[in-house]
């Protein structure tokens, strides 16, 4: 089927991440479902239209969907039709006329240095396996500044306590060494202790079920949600990807060189790191107004 080895041409030719192929293939699935009126198998990529494509996203507008999520739809249909059109003899790609609508930057959301600190100070029970692995998971986030997938995949055999650094598989299949200090040591050196006696042995992935079983993304999610919900964080600002923004915008508040925040995140780009000089830009606004008495002044 041409979406399966279109699949598998993103994920082992160009190296896209998981998530990447995971949302590439439910949009294109998404599109079959609508194109052939639920008849998956009489799907025919090849006999498509740009009007058929733009019919299908007016619908996905109408029914509310954002514009980032249509934008998104839109990339995926380009990379379908152009691998067709370059690998399957497509004359034309109908998906090259579509426009990507225009999305405004948001800036990451994070939590305050403040909240994290007396989050990952609470005391939790270190004889107890889930409740060691899971408040290690949420210092390893806002420590180390990983991905989800990146945690989810970490090896045991990549996490060195005596040099104090990890290695993670990061997108595109890139290796790269993230230090972390003292703190996170110790508490992996608990954590290890309490995995290995309840499951026997050192097993391949650093993170494990209680069975000695790999976590999966959907645990590793809802150990986060608690966790932040339980600090009382809004529920804007609950899953892992706020503790990555939270460990960038901490980093830079705190006098890290842009350069090394890069490396450490594994951005490609470092316009992508320096969204979060515009997150620390605010703080010192923010300061600025609640602090200076010349600002404080009506009209000030």
């Amino acid at each position: 089927m041409l979406i399966h080895s279109f699949l598998t041409y993103i994920r082992c030719e160009l190296n896209l991440s998981v998530h990447t192929v995971s949302s590439y293939q439910h949009d294109i699935e998404q599109w079959r479902e609508f194109a052939t009126g639920g008849k998956i198998d009489e799907f025919n990529p090849t006999d498509v239209t740009v009007n058929d494509l733009r019919v299908w996203l007016a619908h996905l507008a109408a029914q509310g969907m954002s514009p980032r999520s249509i934008r998104r739809k839109v990339q995926s249909l380009r990379a379908f039709y152009r691998y067709l059109n370059q690998y399957h003899g497509l004359k034309d790609n109908p998906a090259a006329e579509l426009p990507l609508a225009r999305v405004g930057k948001d800036l990451p959301v994070y939590i305050r240095e403040s909240e994290t600190t007396a989050m990952l100070d609470e005391e939790w029970d270190k004889e107890d396996f889930i409740s060691t692995r899971d408040h290690l998971i949420m210092l390893m986030f806002y420590s180390t500044g990983m991905r989800c997938s990146e945690l989810e995949t970490l090896t045991d055999v990549n996490v060195d306590v005596d040099r104090g650094e990890l290695k993670v598989l990061g997108k595109r299949n890139k290796e790269r060494i993230i230090p972390f200090g003292k703190e996170m040591s110790e508490t992996i050196k608990i954590y290890r202790a309490l995995r290995d006696d309840l499951v026997g042995c050192a097993p391949e992935r650093f993170f494990t079920r209680p069975t000695g079983d790999p976590m999966y993304r959907k645990l590793i999610y809802n150990i986060v949600h608690r966790e932040l919900s339980d600090s009382g964080a809004h529920a804007s600002r609950r899953s892992p990807h706020v503790l990555r923004h939270s460990f960038a915008t901490d980093m830079l508040n705190n006098g890290a060189n842009l350069n090394a925040v890069q490396q450490i995140l594994g951005h490609q780009s470092l316009a992508t790191t320096q969204v979060y000089t515009h997150i620390t830009y605010r703080e010192l606004k923010l300061n600025y107004q609640h602090a200076h008495p010349r600002a404080l002044k009506k009209g000030g």
